[in-house]
């Protein structure tokens, strides 16, 4: 869904180009200069935008439900690691950026999904997509919201990040998060209490092309992911007027579980033995969280996360 819309505002802005109105795209250009640098200063969020009715429409389709585990003090500042990344990131979007379900689950705190740098370089698109509350990635972003001394701030992470899309089939539990240490040094050195989120169903709404590792296909969707940063996995699902194909979601539902934190005490400079030492940790109240939850929502007894 973000793709189509990013490709109509570079189509759009190509159009004020080549028209009449290439004055309009130099001022947005005069603009985007010297607003460059927001994505990475808490964006620009716009309680307008995250209400519109289109995101009840969208919410309910699955539909996609906020679970709350534990109460979390506006008082501190967290780290919320989101999993899995699946196709569409659809529980991380309809939870974080649309509607009020988590103002009303965790009054106090404002919730900050972190993308890829990239989508911040499309024209008008930028202004949307941190309209509804999302802004980059990069470690100055996270750095900037996680400093709020007040507290009170959310960052959402995605840690399996573009790679983990190309593991999103349908029963899949694989999880790229062996090797992905930089959200926890992030936590500790900002004093970040830790918060493991897991997505039920969000792999559940596409059927991807089989891609196993060593395969030809997936050699092709790795290079190209290191090329440009974003993966490309073959995906497909339903029509508007068919079930059988098409590239609208399945209509399955969402359950987005948020864990209990995990207590971060501020260290400017983790050793590897502190950030390894953390890292075990989280993934044992991620594992813990979702071997709690699973029958809840489907998943079979004798079915595991699997880190890799």
């Amino acid at each position: 869904f973000l793709s189509l819309v990013a490709e109509f505002c570079c189509g759009f802005f190509v159009i004020l180009i080549l028209g009449n109105f290439w004055f309009l795209a130099v001022l947005y250009l005069l603009w985007l200069y010297f607003d460059w640098e927001t994505p990475c200063m808490g964006g620009r969020r716009s309680e307008w935008v995250r209400s519109w009715t289109v995101w009840k429409y969208f919410r309910e389709y699955f539909p996609i439900h906020l679970i709350k585990t534990s109460d979390l003090s506006p008082n501190h500042n967290y780290l919320f690691g989101f999993h899995p990344h699946g196709v569409l990131v659809a529980g991380a979007f309809g939870n974080f950026c649309t509607g009020p379900s988590f103002k009303n689950l965790f009054p106090g705190l404002t919730p900050y999904l972190h993308i890829m740098p990239i989508w911040f370089s499309c024209p008008f698109f930028r202004e949307y997509i941190m309209s509804a509350g999302m802004v980059s990635a990069s470690k100055e972003s996270v750095s900037y919201v996680l400093n709020n001394q007040g507290g009170g701030h959310a960052s959402v992470i995605v840690i399996g990040g573009a790679e983990e899309s190309l593991n999103a089939h349908p029963g899949s539990l694989t999880l790229n998060i062996l090797k992905r240490k930089g959200f926890i040094k992030m936590a500790l050195k900002h004093g970040a209490h830790l918060v493991p989120v897991f997505s039920f169903g969000e792999n559940e709404l596409f059927k991807q092309v089989a891609n196993p590792k060593g395969s030809w296909l997936r050699n092709v969707q790795e290079k190209l992911q290191k090329i440009m940063g974003f993966a490309l996995p073959l995906f497909h699902a339903r029509g508007v007027f068919q079930y059988s194909f098409g590239l609208i979601p399945y209509r399955q539902p969402i359950h987005t579980v948020v864990g209990s934190p995990i207590p971060v005490k501020r260290n400017l400079n983790p050793t590897t033995e502190e950030i390894d030492q953390l890292h075990a940790l989280y993934l044992q109240k991620l594992r813990q969280l979702f071997e709690e939850h699973k029958r809840n929502y489907g998943i079979p007894e004798h079915k595991s996360l699997i880190f890799e």
